[in-house]
């Protein structure tokens, strides 16, 4: 019997699967599918403090084991979110919640988080830092050490909960910024978000995204992101949730040799609605194959 069960900063998961924020809702419509307590935890919608239509259309191209998106935060808002979905969450899924928290000013994201003070189930907040700050040039929070930093320190002072910083990757040394968020108190690290790309239609000689360029996710991603995992891993010492182009079990275990504590699984749930419970399924045989007898014991072994 192969012990799956891992902990996220004293959080305890029955198994180190969960959803990725932006590609399973709120669990509504995945809840219709198969039984959500079968999830390790899963990462709500990032949610801002208004509510968003998001980007224009187009907003999603396929790309060659991958997809990009632009949809760009489409939320209700953190009020709508506490009042109508927090109560439906609690009949779909019994387990610990990570709420993804986005935020266009350093005061936004902590007034965010505050408001999620008593909400029981809500057991991590995963900090979404990949958003522009509006009062520094639109320039991402997760760009700058001393903006994802000071990010950290806000919501710190205001919750606590365990405070998870979700990376952009679009950085010239992601374990930087890492550090920076660790030293301002951070409980753990997040990533990778989405790579920026863009794809040109030959026909109209226009970017396909109304939005020009996106987030490229998919498997074409995964070997950036185990590698920004392990670099991470190597200069914090604290729990990492890796993602980053997970499909398989396989994946999972790989992710976490790298160093990640736990692993979401994003745009697989889009091509296949089941691929978080078909992974699940398929790790104790995984483990098994590998000789894993207890899951937590491979966190980080590549090193």
């Amino acid at each position: 019997m192969v012990d799956l069960s891992v902990q996220l900063s004293g959080v305890e998961l029955k198994n180190p699967i969960i959803p990725a924020s932006g590609t399973f809702g709120y669990g509504r419509e995945f809840a219709e599918l198969y039984d959500l307590n079968i999830l390790g935890s899963f990462s709500w919608k990032g949610t801002t403090r208004e509510a968003r239509i998001g980007n224009p259309l187009p907003r999603i191209a396929e790309t060659p084991s991958g997809m990009l998106n632009a949809v760009g935060l489409q939320n209700p808002g953190i009020d709508a979110v506490i009042r109508d979905e927090v109560p439906n969450i609690a009949k779909l899924f019994d387990g610990p919640i990570i709420a993804n928290i986005g935020g266009f000013s350093v005061e936004e994201y902590a007034e965010n988080c505050a408001k999620l003070n008593d909400i029981e189930q809500v057991k991590i907040l995963e900090i979404n830092i990949s958003c522009p700050n509006v009062h520094a040039g639109g320039k991402n929070f997760g760009c700058d050490p001393s903006a994802a930093a000071e990010v950290t320190r806000a919501v710190k002072a205001v919750t606590k909960k365990p405070v998870f910083m979700k990376l952009t990757p679009n950085v010239s040394d992601i374990a930087e910024i890492a550090l920076a968020c660790a030293e301002a108190g951070a409980d753990g690290i997040c990533l990778i978000n989405t790579l920026l790309g863009m794809r040109i239609d030959l026909r109209t000689r226009r970017p396909v995204l109304a939005n020009r360029t996106g987030g490229l996710s998919g498997p074409a991603v995964f070997p950036v992101a185990l590698r920004m995992v392990y670099d991470v891993f190597e200069k914090v010492k604290l729990p990492i949730i890796g993602c980053g182009g997970v499909t398989s079990a396989e994946d999972a275990v790989e992710m976490m040799l790298a160093g990640a504590a736990a692993v979401e699984v994003g745009a697989a749930n889009l091509k296949n609605p089941y691929a978080c419970r078909d992974i699940i399924a398929e790790l104790p045989a995984v483990c098994a194959k590998y000789g894993i007898s207890d899951i937590k014991d491979i966190i980080g072994k590549a090193h």
